[in-house]
């Protein structure tokens, strides 16, 4: 049963200065309810604060009571921490911010607390708080401090506030002057600021305020030039905080400093609204502006998913870039190029062709689903080395390479010939990884259905029996599981290029090439020269030995796992598929030609390839758009330069026909921006 709300008149009447803490601020809640009314129109609640002005006026008998209950509100409750650290982690730290803001979803705040950083969420817990604060006019805001505060006097709330105020900047300051100087960003900073060491000098300058203001008065001369002092000293700071960007994208990303940086500007960010409030004539207008503002951090601040993505942002950028520099090497340009694709893909099939016939051995070993994934991942990685270090290729490797190369380039579209070189670099990409695909696929069928048929004819014996070759032809139905099954096999294919590109920053984060090369008890072992050469080979080819092997631990050992919670996950990896159905079709004989299940199969074999290849390539887009920051692109333009490359050269989408030299820039069309 919905209880009635009380009316303004019942929760003035119910006004106790003496009650328990609790109920007061149940009391104070309720108001601020009364206030929101509906939380549809913020005029509304602006003109019920009038009202409520209105009602208090009229009874000099309650404003006694309220002033009462304010000074106990004052004398009681802590509002530095609301000040100086709503919206930031206690500890500076990714991990225990993480564990804060999901300790906070779990577990209710209470009323009954003297920290006005934990009673907050619960006088303003919606977004239109924030919105009704700033449609209080200026003649409300003033009429309100003066109605509810009273006149100043050296006990007033008006002197509570600047104490508050100060103490509240005193402690931001010295969080910001102890990230900057702790190790993990000082000697990340560039040579000069390090000389500099703006962050020592925070806590001198807010000294030199604090006097002033306390022994002049807030808007005093010396204390106006103190806090200019103090602003430019901030500014010194937030410009030397930059300057770790630099070394970052260089090094290495740490998501952890990428935290600490990010919570060191909010909280500059924070100070100089906590000066506004200090400079101003018209503190009624800052200190509601704060309030406003305090409502929307606290509201963001305890989003997972915000913490996570903003934590995170560089490293996928550094990631995506990894990942750009690599995809490069995959997108063939003319004739030699797409014939040199084609010799790596067949290649490459013809490892996975013997990939395919161990992972049947494996199968029939009859192992149980935990091991038997360990077996088939470590017989996946194995292949997916040996073609690396023979530098051949595999076509479902390339997209979530190239699709953060192609992101790179959306950057560049600054006019009609821009979209159409684009499209070039398109039509690049699909015929390399149509050649690729083509090359894979025909090689391991052949080479799959020559083995089969010669370990029979050796008298070794079927990889296969009849029932489990019409299992294969049946499982690889291109209507039945193979979709699902395709879509999640691309899902891995994209995490494996995270998992590289993470490695790969990991690696260099800690310099561990350098430690290769230079540490004594590893060139005692290996000796100087050798050492040398393992450190650089290990910082040039630690991605992709991390890209091989994860896949194919992935592949094997996904599915067992997702097994066990009952959820059934098979892998349709294009190159696999293709060898199964090429060794089940040898074994069923020349009379399987006949069968629809074979025909059915093999169109399972073009909708697991073009699945694995695009869901891949998608994930991996979307990250690089997101992660580079790519806005601003004119979609139409673009997909109609796509349009008129297809109808005049469609063969050059699979084929290496270039586009004529003197082909004319795209039509202008009307500007409709998209962000894309």
């Amino acid at each position: 049963m919905k209880t009635r709300a009380p009316d303004l008149s019942e929760l003035l009447r119910t006004l106790d200065p003496h009650a328990p803490l609790a109920e007061r601020h149940l009391w104070l809640m309720g108001m601020l309810d009364w206030v929101r009314g509906k939380r549809a129109d913020p005029e509304a609640a602006a003109a019920r604060v009038r009202e409520l002005l209105d009602a208090a006026e009229a009874d000099p008998q309650w404003l006694v009571l309220w002033r009462e209950w304010w000074t106990e509100f004052l004398t009681e409750v802590d509002a530095t921490s609301l000040l100086a650290d709503l919206g930031f982690a206690p500890r500076n730290a990714f991990l225990a911010e993480l564990a804060d803001r999901l300790r906070r979803k779990l577990i209710l705040p209470t009323p009954e607390t003297t920290d006005l950083r934990e009673l907050f969420p619960l006088l303003f817990p919606y977004e239109f708080d924030a919105r009704w604060l700033r449609a209080l006019d200026a003649p409300t805001l003033q009429r309100l401090r003066r109605v509810l505060l009273g006149p100043e006097t050296p006990d007033s709330a008006h002197n509570y506030a600047l104490r508050t105020l100060l103490n509240a900047l005193a402690h931001a300051l010295s969080q910001i002057s102890a990230a900057g100087q702790s190790a993990e960003v000082r000697t990340r900073m560039a040579p000069q600021v390090q000389r500099e060491r703006p962050f020592a000098s925070l806590p001198i300058s807010f000294e030199a305020l604090r006097q002033a203001v306390l022994t002049h008065g807030r808007t005093s001369a010396p204390a106006l030039v103190a806090l200019g002092t103090l602003r430019e000293q901030l500014d010194a700071c937030r410009a030397a905080a930059s300057t770790v960007y630099e070394h970052l994208k260089e090094h290495g990303i740490s998501v952890h400093i990428e935290f600490q940086l990010r919570q060191l500007r909010q909280r500059i960010i924070r100070v100089k609204a906590l000066l506004l409030c200090l400079e101003t004539d018209s503190p009624a207008q800052a200190t509601a502006q704060l309030l406003s503002h305090l409502v929307r951090v606290n509201r963001d601040s305890s989003s997972v998913g915000e913490l996570v993505r903003d934590s995170t942002q560089l490293l996928a950028a550094k990631v995506t870039e990894r990942n750009a520099e690599t995809g490069e090497h995959y997108i063939t340009h003319d004739k030699g190029e797409y014939l040199h694709m084609m010799g790596a893909a067949a290649g490459g099939g013809a490892v996975m062709a013997l990939t395919t016939l161990s992972k049947l051995v494996i199968v029939g070993l009859g192992l149980s689903a935990f091991w038997g994934g360990v077996a088939a991942g470590l017989n996946y990685a194995v292949s997916f080395v040996v073609i690396m270090l023979l530098h051949w290729t595999v076509a479902t490797k390339q997209p979530a390479m190239t699709a953060p190369s192609m992101a790179a380039k959306l950057k560049d579209l600054k006019s009609p010939q821009a979209y159409e070189d684009f499209v070039t670099e398109v039509v690049h990409l699909l015929r390399s990884q149509f050649v690729a695909i083509v090359g894979n696929v025909v090689m391991v069928l052949v080479v799959a259905y020559a083995l089969s048929a010669g370990i029979q004819a050796l008298g070794w014996g079927a990889l296969v029996d009849d029932a489990h070759a019409q299992h294969i032809l049946d499982e690889h139905h291109m209507l039945g599981r193979t979709i699902p099954y395709a879509i999640v096999t691309g899902a891995l294919l994209f995490a494996s290029s995270l998992i590289a590109g993470w490695v790969e920053n990991w690696f260099v984060l800690h310099r561990l090439d350098s430690v290769i090369a230079y540490h004594p008890r590893i060139t005692r072992r290996l000796g100087a020269e050798r050492a040398r050469r393992w450190g650089r080979y290990w910082g040039e080819n630690i991605s992709s030995w991390t890209a091989n092997v994860s896949l194919g631990l992935l592949l094997g050992l996904v599915p067992p796992i997702v097994g066990f919670f009952g959820i059934p996950v098979e892998v349709r990896h294009v190159t696999l598929v293709s060898g199964q159905i090429a060794v089940a079709a040898q074994h069923l004989g020349p009379g399987v030609w006949q069968q629809p299940a074979l025909w059915w199969a093999a169109g399972g074999i073009v909708i697991t390839g073009f699945l694995d290849v695009a869901v891949s390539f998608y994930l991996a887009f979307r990250l690089a758009l997101t992660a580079q920051n790519v806005t601003g692109v004119d979609r139409r333009r673009l997909y109609a330069a796509m349009g008129r490359r297809a109808l005049h050269q469609p063969l050059s989408f699979i084929l290496p026909i270039n586009a004529p030299a003197d082909a004319s820039p795209a039509p202008p069309i009307p500007e409709t921006r998209e962000s894309g």
